[in-house]
């Protein structure tokens, strides 16, 4: 009878201590929020994504995964069901895509706003609103595998043809001639630095004789530009006292004009009479000259007066007068 007590407390005990587990295990897994079931169609592979796994809004966990299957409305796609938080700002511009954490491998569903309404998707047989699910860069990395790996492979060939042995020996012949040619840069340099203190470096030497002569020169032209400074006041004073009422032009335009009124009184007064005086003259030197003619060839004419003379023996036309009478 003892042993039948002792078991019946063990027992008693055991389921107790099962009961109090499976109601830590309620309180601890209870929710209390309001979801709203949302369903997801892909076509691509979920690798990764298992139920009761994260749904998350932008980062922050909304819900999470209830259910994987096979979607009868769409052959060969895969249906997701989620659960979001009623409280989560779903819209019509909202879609879903994988995400993967770190390097577990593990998937969860990411919720995106694009900003602009994308294409409604049909409801599916039990009315449960879709979701667009776009499909990830892994996954978009992984269709462009195939054209990748052939680029990969067209620049593999391409880079085996730039090292063949052909263009090796004109690469080493290129390094050969670069290094001749810096040999030679060098050695010009050295000439430059040569001539730069053969040449340059006694030319630079003078450069201070120089600045001092065109100091000199400078302060020759500043003293000739004071000068010419003085002497253009002095013409400025002079032309201002040249200007002065009563001054020197003054007295020269008077002068002027009494000189233009002496040059016209004596056109007009003077030099007719000059003229006729001058007429006079030439009348008398033209009768003068006349008077010497007659002389010169009558000379009788100034004893015998200026008749007509009767010519003289031994001259034509001379005539001797009649023999007087003998008494």
């Amino acid at each position: 009878m003892e042993n039948k007590s002792h078991a019946l407390a063990a027992g008693t005990f055991v389921l107790v201590i099962t009961l109090l587990l499976v109601s830590l295990v309620l309180w601890l897994t209870r929710d209390k929020g309001q979801y709203q079931t949302y369903e997801l169609s892909s076509a691509d592979a979920i690798t990764g994504l298992q139920p009761q796994a994260a749904v998350r809004y932008k980062g922050v966990s909304v819900g999470k995964v209830t259910t994987i299957s096979f979607d009868h409305q769409a052959k060969g796609n895969v249906l997701i069901r989620i659960q979001v938080d009623e409280k989560a700002p779903i819209s019509s511009t909202t879609y879903a895509t994988l995400a993967y954490q770190g390097v577990t491998g593990l998937a969860y569903v990411l919720l995106n706003d694009s900003g602009e309404p994308q294409k409604p998707h049909p409801s599916g047989d039990d009315g449960l609103p879709r979701l667009p699910l776009v499909t990830s860069q892994l996954g978009k990395m992984t269709e462009q595998a195939p054209e990748l790996l052939a680029q990969i492979n067209e620049a593999t060939v391409r880079i085996n043809q730039l090292l063949s042995d052909d263009n090796q020996r004109r690469l080493s012949l290129m390094l050969s001639n670069l290094a001749k040619v810096s040999e030679n840069t060098a050695e010009l340099t050295a000439n430059l630095n040569h001539t730069v203190q053969a040449r340059l470096d006694p030319a630079l030497a003078t450069v201070p004789a120089l600045a001092h002569e065109a100091t000199l020169t400078l302060k020759t032209l500043q003293t000739n530009a004071a000068d010419v400074g003085r002497m253009s006041n002095a013409i400025t004073l002079t032309a201002q006292r040249l200007n002065e009422r009563n001054g020197p032009l003054d007295r020269i335009a008077e002068s002027a004009d009494a000189f233009s009124h002496v040059i016209d009184t004596l056109g007009t007064t003077t030099l007719p009479r000059i003229n006729r005086v001058t007429e006079d003259a030439s009348r008398t030197a033209r009768l003068l000259g006349r008077t010497v003619t007659g002389l010169n060839d009558n000379p009788q004419s100034l004893l015998f007066g200026s008749g007509q003379m009767l010519p003289g023996p031994g001259e034509p036309g001379f005539t001797p007068p009649p023999a007087a009478a003998r008494p």
